[in-house]
């Protein structure tokens, strides 16, 4: 429990990221306008600027 309570305590924004802020991600990975990103990092830190 003490480790859930600090998780995500260490990024910019002090929280971790919640499911709806991570879901467009998802999204644009899956949609088919995105065929031509290959090989791409999605970063999603909280704002430390690196995946």
């Amino acid at each position: 429990m003490e480790k859930l309570e600090k998780f995500g305590g260490m990024t910019p924004l002090g929280r971790p990221g919640q499911p709806v802020e991570l879901a467009s991600i998802y999204v644009q990975l899956a949609a088919s306008d995105a065929s031509y990103a290959t090989g791409q990092v999605y970063g999603s830190a909280g704002g430390s600027g690196q995946p």
